[in-house]
């Protein structure tokens, strides 16, 4: 008992300090162009594929709530070292290749410099203001960890309950309501594989007409997907709290969240207001990549996002 308690006040300890150490315009000492070089890359990318907003939330998600939000995600697999990239749940996160182009671009005018944390981080803000998301500032000075292993990975499901999503969002210093902003507002873009909704389709309480719509699709080979959002599946905004209240919402979490007496009054809110779900969004997301972050001395700035610099 006295070990968990020395080390629940280290934690206390510990936690705020490395947040000290974060703060807005990091860089603007000493890579004044990193914002612009980011925001440029990323603002490409959207050009080409607006679904880059989807696949970077859910890569920023993916991240911080494993080992925290240290780009521990990045890391590639190697013959006889795994990574928490070589995990089921996150077999399907995408979009590594703008993170890559970010940081190629970084280490040519600012080496060693910017951390692949701090990219994701900013990636992820900027693609949510192109997707008519709210923009909102970072605190940057994150570093990159020296861990990547797939043992770390327990992601909440898309069939999750309530009562255990509270839990995960919980154990990671987030509210009921940053859960319920952060879920919705993540499935405001992107789209599912029919295979991980099957439950959803067996529902008799989902909308008849996007059900046989869903079935219909789902009939398709190769595990086609469809849209989260049926009604703006590219913007992020609070289109999608209305379709979970009308049973129109895909996924088991998201409809269960509209009726869960703990979330149904978060739900209601956001339906009927744009602007309270785009300011607690922006709050939930500057919040959830504070999660773990290593500071100072600790971690690494990565040369290459996908490798540890000493080559593990």
């Amino acid at each position: 008992m006295k070990s968990i308690t020395a080390l629940f006040l280290l934690f206390c300890f510990l936690v705020p300090s490395a947040l000290a150490q974060l703060k807005f315009a990091f860089y603007g000492p000493s890579c004044h162009r990193a914002g612009s070089i980011i925001s440029t890359v990323v603002a490409n990318s959207f050009r080409s594929d607006p679904s880059i907003t989807a696949a970077l939330l859910r890569m920023q998600f993916h991240d911080c709530f494993v080992t925290g939000c240290d780009a521990s995600l990045l890391i590639d697999p190697r013959p006889g070292r795994p990574s928490e990239k070589s995990t089921g749940p996150n077999a399907s996160v995408r979009g590594y290749e703008v993170i890559d182009e970010i940081k190629r671009q970084l280490e040519a005018v600012c080496p060693g410099i910017v951390s692949c944390a701090d990219i994701v981080a900013l990636a992820t803000r900027d693609a949510i203001k192109l997707a008519g998301g709210p923009s909102f500032l970072i605190k940057t000075g994150r570093r990159d960890g020296l861990r990547s292993n797939p043992a770390d990975v327990n992601l909440p499901g898309p069939t999750i309950p309530v009562s255990a999503s509270i839990q995960a969002f919980a154990a990671k210093g987030m509210s009921v309501n940053d859960m319920v902003t952060l879920i919705g507002g993540g499935h405001s873009v992107g789209s599912i594989h029919c295979s991980l909704f099957q439950d959803r389709l067996n529902d008799p309480a989902m909308d008849r007409s996007l059900n046989a719509q869903l079935r219909n699709t789902c009939r398709a080979p190769n595990d086609p997907s469809v849209f989260l959002d049926q009604r703006t599946p590219f913007v992020v905004d609070n289109a999608i709290f209305g379709e979970m209240q009308r049973q129109r919402a895909v996924m088991r979490i998201d409809s269960n969240l509209a009726f869960d007496g703990a979330t149904r009054g978060i739900v209601s809110s956001f339906a009927q207001s744009n602007s309270l779900f785009r300011q607690r969004f922006a709050q939930a997301m500057e919040k959830m990549g504070t999660i773990g972050v290593l500071t100072g001395r600790a971690g690494e700035i990565r040369r290459n996002c996908r490798v540890f610099n000493n080559g593990r």
